[in-house]
């Protein structure tokens, strides 16, 4: 089973991920969690924080020469910022902090965590709850992707929305796109979109408010057979939905045409199968519609896996108009100010892709097994070789 657990907040010392379940033998570097931690800051909207707060990577455990040892790896990631400003603020030391926040943010988890907790300060609650815990996520999710290229998946992403701005174009991008799509600066594969996107968040930006929208994950190569039908917490897409909803502002997720095939009748709600002899790796079966996202019966069918998410506008304001109480005086008065970026669905894809990535890795763990990567895919290869055997009718006694 493939599990990881993040600790660290957001102006800490560092974040820090462990992830237990890799097999052995699998190539990992710093680089290339580096790279993946460089695309979660991409995107026009982000503020200076994105400039001044570097990704300080450590592979502390797990990895010998390059390659994972099969036991839990632990990661790093320093923040560039804490002896320059939040060694006294974010100190694990006893005392008190310098400045005490009692004037939550509404949207954010600053009330609801102060009064689970019984804090009197918000900031006992926002620096867990902030985004800059994905960056954890975010590494997690390069040794799945690594993981899942030796499967021959791969995972890409692209914005569908940004505030009121909707992409027209109905092709979805491959992997081959993701680097096109990484150099617009709204991470979106449509350049009539980008254009307008980006005009979006500078009207936004202008009046310091934030804007949310629309990511699409796109999975190919997935296998068939990740998941079950057999028990409610076993099922793909709702792992799926769960793993994307975690997202910090993600408030919707539809798995492949979702809401809308509500709309439809049967007759134009399903994906229709056919056999091709020369398909491979799903015995011949393939479904050239994604409208079920590549998942039926909490199975994955081969096809590809779709999964949009929806994030919310950021709760912190440039210019906080949005009404609160002090939670010390009860007074009426409008929320503190934190640095903050004008949209942060850009980056949200990277993060998407990353949780997509450990679900989907997980369950073909889960299924093909393996101490390592070798035997991993030595098991892959004899269940896909097994399928057209499968599926064949009984012989007659």
């Amino acid at each position: 089973m493939l599990r990881f657990l993040t600790a660290g907040e957001s102006h800490g010392k560092a974040l820090v991920v462990v992830v237990e379940g890799l097999p052995s033998g699998l190539r990992v570097t710093e680089e290339d969690v580096a790279r993946e931690l460089g695309r979660r800051r991409l995107g026009f909207g982000r503020g200076p924080r994105m400039r001044f707060e570097a990704d300080e990577v450590s592979l502390l455990g797990g990895i010998r020469h390059g390659r994972t040892l099969g036991s839990p790896v632990a990661i790093e990631i320093g923040n560039s910022e804490w002896e320059r400003k939040w060694t006294q603020e974010m100190s694990p030391a006893p005392g008190r902090p310098g400045a005490v926040l009692t004037q939550p943010r509404p949207g954010h988890a600053d009330l609801a965590g102060m009064q689970k907790h019984g804090f009197d300060d918000a900031r006992d609650v926002l620096e867990r709850a902030s985004a800059r815990e994905t960056a954890a996520r975010v590494a997690a999710g390069s040794l799945a992707k690594l993981l899942l290229e030796q499967l021959g998946s791969s995972i890409v992403s692209h914005v569908v929305q940004l505030g009121p701005e909707r992409v027209k174009d109905a092709s979805r991008p491959e992997p081959a796109d993701q680097d096109r799509i990484d150099e617009s600066p709204v991470r979106a594969a449509d350049p009539d979109a980008e254009g307008r996107m980006v005009e979006a968040v500078k009207a936004a930006a202008k009046v310091g408010d934030s804007l949310g929208g629309v990511v699409e994950v796109l999975a190919y190569g997935v296998p068939v057979g990740l998941g079950s039908h057999v028990q409610w917490d076993r099922k793909l897409d709702g792992m799926l939905a769960q793993a994307l909803m975690s997202i910090q502002a993600v408030k919707a997720v539809e798995i492949g045409d979702g809401w809308d095939l509500a709309s439809r009748r049967g007759s134009e709600a399903h994906d229709a199968i056919r056999y091709d002899a020369s398909a491979w790796g799903t015995g011949g079966y393939v479904r050239e519609t994604a409208r079920a996202g590549g998942i039926e019966g909490g199975i994955s069918t081969g096809a590809l896996v779709v999964a949009r998410c929806a994030m919310k506008p950021l709760a912190t304001l440039n210019r906080p108009v949005i009404e609160t109480v002090d939670v010390v005086t009860k007074e009426s008065v409008v929320s503190f100010k934190e640095r903050t970026d004008v949209t942060a669905v850009p980056a949200m894809g990277v993060v998407a892709e990353t949780m997509t990535a450990l679900t989907l890795a997980g369950e073909a763990l889960r299924k093909f097994g393996g101490d390592s990567v070798a035997e991993m895919l030595r098991n892959r290869d004899g269940f896909i070789a097994s399928l057209g055997e499968t599926l064949s009718p009984p012989v007659a006694r």
